[in-house]
């Protein structure tokens, strides 16, 4: 029960002064209930959230009741455990700006995915994190994709440094805001590495969780010149004799880019 204590007293600590001025303590209880949730898959007692929160059992059963009712926690099917539904997912989905790129993006990686016989994932910013808002695989008889949803650390991440690379330094420093007490600010390296990447227009490099894959990731740009998205191929060489075993990994490249110039907005 370690990681969820910490992570609740990580959240209760407010950054600054202007976070205190106009405190709503009952809505503050029901988003660290759900922070607490987001990071435990498999659920937690009404016991363990209250010790993770360090409150009176009173109050967080009965913000845990408030929770149940309104679908964004449900109870395990034996009663004792409560985990967080789609719900929060399905707002996030719902909200207009994520809506309409998805709604562009989609038929255009069909189309990568068809051309290249590689899937693509495309990531947007959720608070300190990257979040998968949209994939596209292929019809082969194998493939490799991340998961609509999942989550992926901004700084150890192919999606997430290239979405920093691509900011300006105010867009960067309030992403980065929410995480510092993790990664301590971006080190003399990390800025070397995003420069690298700022240069080259996009970037290129083995995965930094999978031996054999080489993340393609590209920038799809805002009006402000700064990446709301990012569009990641995790491009597996094939050795077979499909007919698209000859497409490279600098045409999948080629492509990605087209496909991401399609999308930024202007």
């Amino acid at each position: 029960m370690s990681k969820p204590v910490d992570m609740a007293r990580k959240a209760a600590v407010p950054a600054n002064a202007d976070e205190t001025r106009y405190r709503a303590p009952a809505l503050d209880k029901g988003l660290d209930i759900l922070e607490l949730l987001a990071n435990e898959p498999s659920g937690l007692t009404r016991s363990e959230i209250v010790r993770a929160m360090n409150r009176s059992p009173s109050e967080i059963y009965r913000m845990i009741e408030r929770l149940v009712a309104r679908a964004y926690i449900c109870r395990s099917a034996e009663g004792d455990r409560y985990a967080l539904t789609m719900k929060l997912f399905l707002l996030g989905a719902a909200h207009p700006p994520m809506r309409r790129l998805v709604s562009q993006a989609q038929p255009l990686m069909n189309d990568f995915a068809r051309r290249t016989i590689q899937s693509v994932h495309l990531v947007m910013q959720e608070g300190p994190c990257a979040a998968v808002v949209a994939q596209a695989s292929h019809r082969a008889n194998w493939e490799f994709r991340l998961q609509v949803g999942a989550q992926l650390d901004m700084l150890s991440t192919g999606s997430g440094q290239t979405l920093l690379a691509f900011q300006d330094d105010s867009a960067r420093a309030r992403i980065l805001r929410a995480d510092l007490a993790d990664h301590h600010g971006i080190d003399a390296a990390r800025q070397a590495m995003l420069d690298k990447v700022r240069k080259a227009g996009y970037r290129m490099e083995p995965s930094q969780q999978l031996v054999g894959v080489t993340d393609i990731s590209v920038p799809i740009f805002g009006m402000d010149g700064n990446a709301i998205a990012v569009l990641t191929c995790p491009y597996i060489q094939r050795v077979d004799t499909h007919p698209a075993s000859d497409v490279s990994i600098s045409d999948a490249l080629d492509v990605l880019r087209d496909t991401a110039a399609q999308l930024a907005l202007h």
